[in-house]
């Protein structure tokens, strides 16, 4: 086998310690290059117009394979300054010249053309590689980050839908919506205790049992006259006039609308028009004109009365004298007096209490008949009373009980109750609805973000996967060209470059 035959294998990597090993490069270049690239950076601000130079240079790396090209192209572009004896006149040319010479010199362009080669193919293309990459990365996770608030949003939305649903608003202007539906209340309660009467059999078997006439003393009442006032439950008499308080509520963001306008530190007492003299000293109290003579005084000791002069016929009507009402003609309901007792905060706590209370019993009663049905036991000590009563009554009672808890305590009528006597929770609740749109405000513009973060990315992206061609394209080529130069070296015999850009 003739030697020519034989390939030359080079590991892309240690291809700068092959070149130093054979003395085709010196170990050390690293100063020539720094020169040479100084004068390629002055060659450069003078160069021809002309396309395929201005294609040659285009991000590329100057070595010393595109000098060669570029004294080609200069060749044409300067063929007017060139005399008899072939050399040229023209700076540019001979710039470009001198380049090739100290190129050439030691070899260097070999040397600096394979630590191009490893460079680009250890550094650049990966780094270029990882950038698409993060590039695509970074579009995807957008992607899923729009992905994940639009369900977020979509739960916003229906927690916010299903709150005013609650409330019963459609939430665009909430002060007056809830101002509103805090009006409808006493139709509300009415209708949760429209079938408040059918506890009447219930609670007269609690009482037969506890043997307690004024058990359960507001169901009676609200049994027998319905949701009067707290006046007419506490009196034994319907009044005149109701005065209930006004419904006022205050949200934050009204209160500081209302509060905009005014100083914080400044305090109106109405004492504008006093003026307090303090040259004296001291205080004047006018004491000085009062004068007390206590033995003066008229004790009226000489007025006598005499009854016979007394019309006791006159009507009182000519005194202008009214008498007031007694006995079912009332009088005037005021401040928590005027509540209903389903609207008071105390009468109404009590009401379901006493519901719960009943409730209980029932479950109890109920249960000791199962244990009566399924045991021969009947020494049972609560069935005494209830010998009337078989399951299937308990239960109906239980049922009636139950129903009416679960009207009184919706969950409509407890936000509403609770926004009536409490500013505090009105407050909190409309905080609380706007923090949801608020929420799905952030999170649309959010979305709005990412979403152009990632169309941002992917232009990144398209723009950048040209270079990384143009790269390995220049790698491909700078390699051939390499693996060319240490042939002609050896006899024209074939170089490979292992693990080079033919792996890209």
């Amino acid at each position: 086998m003739n030697e020519a035959d034989i390939p030359i294998d080079i590991h892309t990597g240690k291809l700068q310690e092959w070149l130093v090993s054979r003395r085709i490069v010196p170990k050390q270049i690293q100063i020539q290059v720094r020169d040479i690239r100084s004068k390629i950076a002055n060659a450069m601000k003078d160069m021809p117009a002309n396309e395929d130079l201005i294609k040659l240079l285009s991000g590329a790396h100057i070595n010393y394979f595109h000098c060669q090209q570029i004294i080609e192209i200069l060749k044409h572009t300067e063929k007017d300054t060139r005399s008899l004896f072939g050399t040229y006149g023209s700076q540019r040319m001979k710039d470009w010249q001198e380049i090739i010479k100290l190129y050439e010199r030691d070899n260097v362009y070999l040397g600096e053309a394979a630590q191009i080669l490893v460079r680009n193919l250890t550094y650049e293309i990966p780094g270029i590689k990882r950038q698409i990459t993060k590039f695509e990365q970074q579009s995807t996770d957008a992607l899923k980050r729009i992905q994940d608030l639009g369900k977020t949003e979509t739960i916003l939305l229906h927690e916010h839908a299903a709150l005013c649903q609650q409330l019963g608003i459609k939430g665009d202007n909430l002060k007056d919506e809830l101002t509103a539906k805090v009006r409808e209340l006493p139709k509300i309660y009415d209708s949760s205790i429209k079938n408040i009467k059918t506890l009447k059999d219930p609670i007269k078997l609690y009482e037969d049992f506890t043997k307690n006439e004024n058990c359960l003393p507001i169901l009676k009442h609200l049994v027998e006259f319905g949701n009067t006032t707290v006046y007419q439950y506490m009196h034994k008499e319907a009044p005149l006039v109701v005065e209930e308080p006004p419904i006022n509520l205050k949200l934050s963001h009204d209160e500081k609308k209302s509060t905009a306008a005014k100083n914080d530190n400044e305090i109106d007492f109405g004492f504008d028009d006093i003026t307090v003299d303090t040259s004296g000293g001291g205080i004047d109290f006018g004491t000085d004109e009062i004068q007390l003579e206590t033995g003066d005084i008229d004790w009226g000791e000489s007025i006598e009365v005499s009854t016979t002069d007394v019309d006791l016929d006159v009507p009182l009507d000519d005194y202008g004298i009214v008498v007031e009402g007694v006995g079912m003609d009332g009088g005037k309901a005021k401040g928590a007096e005027a509540y209903t007792i389903l609207d008071s905060p105390t009468y109404r706590d009590q009401f379901i209490d006493e519901l719960y209370e009943l409730e209980s019993f029932l479950k109890l009663r109920n249960f000791e008949l199962g244990q009566l049905e399924s045991s021969s036991n009947v020494l049972l000590s609560l069935m005494d009373s209830i010998s009337t009563h078989d399951a299937k009554s308990i239960a109906k009672m239980l049922d009636n009980v139950e129903s009416i808890i679960s009207d009184v305590s919706n969950e409509q009528t407890q936000h509403l109750f609770q926004l009536k006597h409490s500013p505090k929770y009105a407050d909190l609740l409309s905080s609380k609805l706007k923090q949801k749109l608020a929420a799905v405000e952030k999170t649309k513009t959010t979305c709005q973000v990412l979403k152009a973060k990632s169309e941002e990315l992917n232009e990144e992206k398209v723009k950048t996967k040209p270079v990384l061609d143009k790269m390995i394209e220049q790698t491909k080529v700078l390699e051939k060209q390499i693996e060319k130069d240490i042939s002609k070296r050896y006899k024209n015999r074939v170089v490979n470059l292992m693990g080079g850009a033919n792996m890209l």
